[in-house]
C-alpha cells in the first residue's frame, strides 16, 4: 500500500534523485549507475545493472484492472498475457546481468491484515453503493424509455482475488513458472540468468521478501558491494527499505506517477474514490468510449518509466540533515536510519499516523526540522540498528524520543487550529458556492422555490448529463456513456462529505481548550481522569511497540507475525511521556495459513474466493466467527473531507478463535483446495547445465540425507541452498502451458530447485568495505528551504526560503487588534505576540511604516487564544516572500524585509 503523498514530496523536495529511464539505446547510455563507467560487461540503455527485483503486485494490480486501457481485461488468461508483455518491458529496461528476482505477495504479517481488511471490507461497501446507485439509474433510464446496455460480469471483477490462497493466485504461480521457462529457452537476454520466483504460498510482503534475499545475501564472505540493485514497485516505502538495506548502488524503477497520461478516448473516474495516490493505480479509472474508431489495447498510451538514485538520495539526506555542533560524531548511516525511523511517524500499513503528522501539510519537513533542532538534546541518535537483534529492544533510545516527542508537540495545537480553521473556511466557501450556483439555476422563479437552496449532493451537478455524441451515434451507447458519467457524479460527490452536506459537527474541535478531555470522551467513551491516564498509558505502550516492530520489520525480519496494534488512533505527540516504564519484547511465531488470512481479511461479499466449508463458517449465524464480519460498516469520517479518508471501525480479528473454527472444517478441503492452503519455499530457475558462468555452481553438504546442495558464492555468484523440488513437477523436456494462448514448451531446456536464502547472523547496517563511491553532485544550494506548514498562511507555502546573510532592517507597524510584539532578528527567527488570534489560523493585514504593495501579512499560532508564534510574509505581484515575523492576527507586529 505505502505511504500516501511520500513519493510526490521526496521528489518535490529532492528533484535530482530521478531521472527518465530509456527504452532504447542511445549513445552516452550507462549514466543511471554511479559506477557502470569501465564496466566491462554490456550494458543496457540505462547502464549496467546486475540484480533486477519485481515487486508482482505492483504489476498483477495494473494489469488485472487497468487505468489506461480502452478495454480492460475479461480472463484471467488476459491478465497473465498482459502481465507477460509488462514483465518484458521492464526486463528490457534494466537488462540484468545476473538474476530475476519476481515476489508476490504472500501471508501478511497480523499488523499488515488489519489494514487490508480495513482496505476489503470499505471497497465492499464502496461496491455496493455504487451498485444501487447505478441500478437507481438504470430504473430512471428505462422509465424514460431510454435504453442501456447491461451490466457486465466476468472472472475479473473482483480484484479483491488478488489475495494469497484464492483460485487466482494459484493459476497466477503456475502462469509465471510458464513465463520464466519460456524466456530462459527462447530469449537471447535471459542467457546466463538466474530467476528466482517466490509466489503467494511463500509467506511475506514482496518487497520484504525481496530484502529479506538482499540482506542474506550481503552478509555472506564473497559477497560483491558493488552489486547493482534495480527494485521495480509502486509503493513509496520500497524508498524506505532500499535506505534500510544500507547498498549504494540501488535504484528503484516505476512508473512516472506525477506525469499523467490520460487518454483522450477515455473518460476519468475521479480519484478522489480511489483512496490514496499510490493506490489509484490500483482501481479502473476509465469507462470506454465506445466508439466504431475505438483504438485496441495495444494503442493505449504507455507511462514512461524513471529511475529513482538511491546514492543521489544520500547526498540529499547528508546535506539536509547536517547537525549544527553535533554533541556526537556525525554518521550517515546512523542519520540515514534515523530518518527512515521518524517517517514512521506519517504513516505506514502498520500502524496509524500521528493525528498532527499529515504528509500533505509538509510532515516530513517538520519531522526533519524538530529531529535536528532536538539532536543535541536529545543526546545523539534515536535508533541503533546493529542491535537490532537485541530481544529487550535495546535498539531504540526511548529518552532521547521522549525528547523527540516533546518538541514535536510543541507544534501540535497549532497545526489542530490551523486544519480546523481552513476546513471551516472551505466549508464556507462551498455552502456559498452552491447557494450561488442554486441562484444563477433558479433565477426569475424564486417564488416556486421558497425553501431555498438544497445544500446537498442535489445542489452539486449530480444530475448533469453530460453527452458529447452526434444524433447518428448509437443511441444504446450514448445512454450507455451517460448513464456511467451521471453515475461517476453521484459517487463522486457522495464520497465529498462537505458537499454531499454529510460532514457531521466537529464536536472535539481539537486544539481549543479541553480538546483532549472531548477527544477521549467522543473516541473511548472514557471520561473519568483515573481512566483517561490508563488508557493514555496503554495506547503509548502499544504504539511504541508498533514502533519498535516496524523498525525490525523494515531492518531485519518480522519480530513476530502476530502482533498488531489494537487500537484505531494513535496517540498525540504530547502523550510520549514516561516511556522508560515500558519493557517491549515479541515472541517469535509462524505466520497464518493463505486459507486463514483469507477469512481474516475478506469481507462477506468476496466469499466466493473461499472454499465451501470456508465460507459456510462465514454464512453461517451460529458460528463462532460471525462476529467478524458485521453488515454494517461503521466509518469514522471526523476531520475528513471525503468518506474513504475515514476510518473503518471493524471489530479486530481474535486469531485463536479464527483458527478454532477453521479447524473444524479443514477436513473437507479437495485435495487441490489443501495445496492452496500450504506453505511453500522460493524456487530458482536456469538453463540446463552442470556449471555456473564461472565453475561448479554447488558443492554436496556433508549431511548427504538432507539431499541439500550448497551453493558456493565464490562460483555461482549466489549463496543460499538447493533442494530437489516434487518429482511432478519437475520439467522433463516438455512443459504445458496452464494458459490457452501461449504455446507448450517443447524440448525444455531448464532446470528448476527449491531455494533457502541464508539467514544474516549479523545485521551490517553501514555500507560494506570495498564499495565504489560515486562522485557527489549535489550542493547545499540545492537544498530548498520550505517554511513549515502551519507557521503561514493558506494551504500553500511560498516557494522557498532563500538564505539571507545581510542584516535586516526592523520595522514597526499597526494592524487590527491589540497587543504588541518583540522584533524578531533574523528571518526564520520568531517572535512573541500579545494579542488575540482568531483560531490562530487566519492571516491579519498589519499596516507598516511604509505602505507596500499588497501590504504584509502576518500569520499567528494561538495556545488558548493567547500568546501566539508566527512568520510573517510580504506579498509583492503574486509571490509570497518571507519578511521576518509578527505577532499574529491583531496587535502591534514588528516585520523585516530586505532593504527597500
Amino acid at each position: 500500500m505505502g505511504v500516501p503523498f511520500f513519493y510526490k514530496w521526496l521528489v518535490g523536495k529532492y528533484p535530482n534523485i530521478v531521472v527518465p529511464a530509456k527504452e532504447e539505446d542511445e549513445a552516452g547510455a550507462g549514466t543511471s549507475s554511479p559506477s557502470s563507467r569501465g564496466d566491462e560487461q554490456a550494458a543496457g540503455p540505462n547502464g549496467v545493472y546486475h540484480n533486477l527485483y519485481l515487486d508482482m503486485n505492483g504489476i498483477i494490480h495494473p494489469c488485472f484492472h487497468p487505468e489506461d486501457q480502452v478495454y480492460p481485461p475479461k480472463t484471467f488468461d488476459e491478465v497473465f498475457a498482459a502481465m507477460f508483455e509488462y514483465i518484458d518491458r521492464l526486463f528490457h529496461v534494466v537488462r540484468p546481468t545476473k538474476l530475476l528476482y519476481l515476489a508476490v505477495d504472500g501471508v501478511a504479517p497480523r499488523a499488515k491484515m488489519n489494514q487490508q481488511r480495513s482496505r476489503r471490507f470499505k471497497a465492499a461497501k464502496d461496491a455496493k453503493d455504487a451498485e444501487l446507485e447505478e441500478k437507481i439509474l438504470r430504473e430512471k433510464f428505462r422509465d424514460e424509455g431510454r435504453e442501456v446496455q447491461p451490466r457486465e460480469t466476468h472472472e475479473v471483477s473482483d480484484p479483491k482475488v488478488i489475495t494469497p490462497g484464492t483460485e487466482f493466485m494459484e493459476k497466477l504461480s503456475k502462469a509465471l513458472e510458464y513465463y520464466i521457462r519460456s524466456r530462459l529457452n527462447s530469449d537471447p537476454g535471459w542467457k546466463g540468468i538466474k530467476v528466482i520466483l517466490s509466489d503467494s504460498n511463500v509467506p511475506g510482503e514482496g518487497e520484504h521478501k525481496i530484502m529479506s534475499f538482499i540482506r542474506g545475501q550481503r552478509s555472506l564472505e564473497n559477497y560483491d558491494p558493488n552489486t547493482r540493485h534495480c527494485l521495480y514497485g509502486l509503493d513509496a516505502d520500497l524508498v524506505m527499505l532500499a535506505l534500510a538495506s544500507h547498498e549504494l548502488h540501488f535504484s528503484i524503477l516505476r512508473e512516472d506517477a506525477l506525469r499523467p497520461t490520460q487518454p483522450e478516448n477515455c473518460i476519468p473516474l475521479s480519484k478522489e474514490l480511489f483512496k490514496t495516490e499510490d493506490s489509484s493505480r490500483k482501481c479502473r479509472g476509465w469507462f470506454p468510449r465506445m466508439t466504431e474508431t475505438t483504438p485496441s489495447r495495444d494503442m493505449s498510451p504507455k507511462k514512461p518509466y524513471q529511475f529513482l538514485n538511491i546514492w543521489v538520495l544520500r547526498e540529499y539526506l547528508e546535506l539536509d540533515l547536517k547537525i549544527p555542533n553535533p554533541v556526537v560524531k556525525t554518521d550517515i548511516e546512523r542519520l540515514i536510519d534515523d530518518f527512515i525511523f521518524i517517517c514512521f511517524l506519517a504513516g505506514n500499513d502498520f500502524i496509524p499516523h500521528i493525528p498532527s503528522v499529515e504528509i500533505h501539510e509538509g510532515a516530513i519537513d517538520l519531522l526533519l526540522e524538530v529531529y535536528k533542532q532536538a539532536f543535541n538534546k536529545m543526546g545523539g541518535y534515536i535508533v541503533s540498528t546493529e542491535k537490532l537483534k537485541d530481544k529487550h529492544a535495546a535498539y531504540l533510545k526511548v529518552s532521547r524520543l521522549e525528547k523527540f516527542f516533546h518538541e514535536l508537540s510543541l507544534c501540535e495545537e497549532k497545526i489542530f487550529l490551523k486544519r480546523y480553521e481552513l476546513r471551516e473556511r472551505l466549508q464556507r466557501n462551498l455552502v456559498r458556492r452552491a447557494a450561488e450556483e442554486w441562484k444563477e439555476r433558479n433565477y426569475g422563479n424564486m417564488e416556486e422555490n421558497p425553501d431555498g437552496p438544497d445544500l446537498t449532493v442535489k445542489s452539486f451537478s449530480t444530475n448533469y448529463s453530460i453527452s458529447t455524441y452526434s444524433q447518428d451515434e448509437s443511441d444504446v451507447t450514448a445512454n450507455t456513456l451517460e448513464l456511467r458519467r451521471n453515475l461517476m457524479d453521484t459517487l463522486r460527490n457522495k464520497q465529498d462529505l462537505i458537499k454531499s452536506g454529510a460532514c457531521k459537527h466537529d464536536a472535539i474541535r481539537l486544539g481549543f481548550a479541553g480538546w483532549k478531555s472531548r477527544f477521549y470522551r467522543e473516541k473511548f467513551g472514557v471520561e473519568k481522569c483515573n481512566e483517561v491516564g490508563k488508557l493514555k498509558n496503554d495506547i503509548v505502550q502499544k504504539y511504541l511497540e508498533g514502533l519498535c516492530w516496524v523498525l525490525r520489520y523494515y531492518f531485519a525480519d518480522v519480530p513476530s507475525w502476530s502482533w498488531y496494534y489494537p487500537f484505531y488512533y494513535a496517540p498525540f505527540a504530547s502523550d510520549f511521556k514516561g516511556l522508560s516504564q515500558f519493557k517491549i519484547s515479541f515472541t517469535a511465531d509462524k505466520p497464518l495459513r493463505p486459507f486463514d488470512q483469507l477469512m481474516a481479511v475478506l469481507p462477506k461479499e468476496s466469499s466466493c474466493a473461499l472454499p465451501k466449508c470456508y465460507r459456510e463458517l462465514i454464512e453461517n449465524e451460529e458460528s463462532l466467527i460471525q462476529k467478524f464480519y458485521p453488515s454494517d460498516l461503521q466509518i469514522d469520517t471526523h476531520g475528513k473531507r471525503f468518506l474513504w479518508q475515514g476510518i473503518a471501525l471493524l471489530p479486530f480479528i481474535d486469531e485463536k478463535v479464527l483458527i478454532l473454527a477453521t479447524k473444524t472444517v479443514e477436513d473437507k478441503l479437495a485435495v487441490h483446495e489443501i495445496n492452496r492452503n500450504t506453505v511453500r519455499q522460493e524456487k530458482i530457475f536456469l538453463r540446463n547445465s552442470n556449471t555456473m558462468p564461472n565453475g561448479p555452481a554447488f558443492v554436496q553438504t556433508s549431511d548427504c540425507s538432507s539431499k541439500k546442495l550448497l551453493l558456493d558464492p565464490s562460483n555461482s555468484e549466489l549463496g543460499g541452498w538447493l533442494s530437489p523440488v516434487d518429482e511432478d513437477s519437475v520439467s522433463c523436456g516438455f512443459f504445458r502451458s496452464p494458459i490457452r494462448d501461449p504455446q507448450d514448451i517443447r524440448n525444455d531446456q531448464t532446470i528448476s530447485f527449491l531455494f533457502s536464502n541464508p539467514e544474516p547472523v549479523q545485521i551490517v547496517p553501514r555500507l560494506l568495505d570495498h564499495v565504489k563511491k560515486p562522485e557527489k553532485t549535489i550542493t547545499e544550494s540545492e537544498i530548498s528551504k520550505r517554511p513549515l506548514w502551519h507557521t503561514y498562511p493558506g494551504c500553500r507555502p511560498p516557494e522557498t526560503i532563500p538564505t539571507v546573510a545581510e542584516p535586516q532592517l526592523t520595522i514597526s507597524g499597526f494592524g487590527r487588534g491589540r497587543g504588541r510584539a518583540i522584533a524578531a532578528e533574523t528571518v526564520l527567527g520568531s517572535s512573541r505576540g500579545y494579542g488575540r488570534s482568531f483560531h490562530g489560523a487566519d492571516t491579519a493585514q498589519s499596516r507598516g511604516s511604509r505602505n507596500d504593495r499588497g501590504g504584509a501579512y502576518a500569520f499567528g499560532s494561538a495556545c488558548a487564544g493567547r500568546g501566539q508564534y508566527g512568520a510573517a510574509f510580504q506579498r509583492q505581484q503574486t509571490a509570497w516572500r518571507p519578511v521576518g515575523n509578527s505577532g499574529g492576527r491583531g496587535g502591534s507586529g514588528s516585520e523585516q524585509r530586505r532593504g527597500w
